[in-house]
């Protein structure tokens, strides 16, 4: 989808409830594509996969309520709030139509977009996220509680950098437990059902940080179904890096995905 003008380059703060994203956008005329963000993470992950794709696409990037060092903390860190900033930063834009890429958490965020909003999305490129599974155990909430709970003095001092969120070890460990619920196949299971536009997943091996055994393939597992129940959805590639490698070591292949969504 090419605009007719160019668009100038800008960054900037977009308002947004009680807070204010930090907001790239590339510019140019060509397909706008808007970058959603692991968890924790920042749109600085995506630098790789937006350098393969070059000038000739839009690329839109942010950072999450309170991730990075500029986007501001908020009351709300639910996911219902992390799919309405999709709106807002795209209105805020002046974009219409956008192809969505997620990553991890951003995949979750993206399929639940892509599947509310079709008029409004060219395509999703899913990468290692969005699987529908159910992983998430009372002893496993438990778990997270008391590990981000462990880790907060670690945190806190790298909150200036943006390297970890300016939120709370509760309000990080309620994020994470809230997107296992999320998981759930009766819960992410009709979400890609709904979905009506052309969408691929590129899935990583292995385990990353955090993870136990084979638990994150058989995470993984799930996705075959996924694609064989709606046309709409491939698996584009299954690559050799990990959940946590994925955006630096294959980005060729995410890049790749994207293209072919966007026809």
């Amino acid at each position: 989808m090419i605009s007719a003008t160019a668009t100038p380059k800008w960054t900037g703060m977009v308002p947004v409830d009680d807070t204010a994203l930090a907001v790239t956008d590339s510019g140019g005329s060509g397909t706008p594509v808007i970058y959603l963000n692991g968890q924790f993470a920042t749109q600085g992950y995506w630098r790789r996969v937006i350098a393969e794709l070059g000038p000739d696409w839009r690329h839109i990037t942010y950072d999450e309520r309170a991730r990075g060092r500029t986007s501001r903390r908020s009351a709300d860190y639910s996911f219902e709030a992390a799919v309405r900033d999709v709106d807002a930063v795209l209105d805020a834009r002046g974009i219409d139509r956008a192809l969505v890429v997620g990553w991890s958490y951003g995949a979750f965020v993206a399929a639940h977009w892509a599947s509310r909003n079709p008029d409004r999305t060219i395509g999703a490129v899913l990468v290692d996220g969005a699987q529908p599974h159910d992983w998430l155990t009372d002893e496993m909430e438990h778990g997270i509680r008391t590990t981000f709970r462990r880790l907060q003095w670690l945190m806190v001092p790298l909150r200036v950098t943006g390297l970890t969120p300016r939120m709370t070890a509760l309000e990080m460990a309620e994020s994470n437990i809230e997107t296992g619920r999320l998981a759930r196949e009766r819960e992410l299971g009709p979400v890609m059902d709904r979905i009506t536009v052309p969408t691929r997943y590129v899935l990583a091996s292995g385990t990353s940080f955090g993870s136990k055994g084979d638990g994150q393939e058989k995470i993984r597992a799930s996705v075959p179904a996924v694609a064989e129940r709606n046309p709409h959805i491939t698996i584009h590639a299954k690559v050799a890096s990990n959940h946590g490698a994925i955006l630096r070591k294959d980005f060729r292949a995410i890049a790749t995905a994207l293209r072919g969504v966007a026809g």
